[in-house]
């Protein structure tokens, strides 16, 4: 069974109560369960960390080689961390990075993600579905991926 690892990054633990206009009323354990159960209905293994210290993530992501695809919203990180970067660079997983909220439609410093560069792609503005899309492109992208050791991994 393929391993997906969806990490969460500084506040995110405040889904659900935190400007919930912006971020939604769903909670991060309730996220969890939908991304966890639709793991399990595409023979996926689906795992879930939260994290509010850059360095800890870090960690997890430079420790993820035995997952097939990561799934990232690094929150604040986001704008700021070349530390996550160089992990995500540094490891062989291919990464997607999700947001919430649309992050070109609020503050001028939310436009520019410092991780998009290390990152397959990004979803961004659609709320918790921007995490289940993100799942669903890990499905497809388990399924018709070039076999691993090819360079050249993309979808047929």
């Amino acid at each position: 069974m393929s391993m997906i690892c969806v990490l969460h990054g500084v506040n995110l633990h405040l889904l659900g109560t935190r400007e919930p206009d912006i971020y939604g009323g769903t909670s991060l354990e309730e996220l969890n369960q939908k991304l966890i159960i639709m793991g399990r209905e595409n023979q996926l293994d689906v795992e879930c960390r939260q994290t509010n210290h850059e360095g800890e993530m870090v960690d997890w992501i430079t420790g993820l080689t035995p997952a097939d695809f990561l799934i990232l919203n690094p929150g604040a990180w986001t704008h700021t961390s070349y530390a996550l970067f160089d992990a995500i660079k540094g490891v062989n997983v291919p990464a997607l990075e999700v947001h919430l909220s649309n992050i070109y439609a609020r503050e001028g410093f939310r436009a520019h993600s410092v991780v998009a560069g290390a990152c397959v792609g990004q979803i961004s503005g659609l709320g918790t579905d921007s995490y289940l899309l993100a799942l669903a492109y890990a499905v497809e992208f388990q399924k018709y991926r070039q076999p691993k050791g090819d360079e050249n991994t993309e979808i047929k």
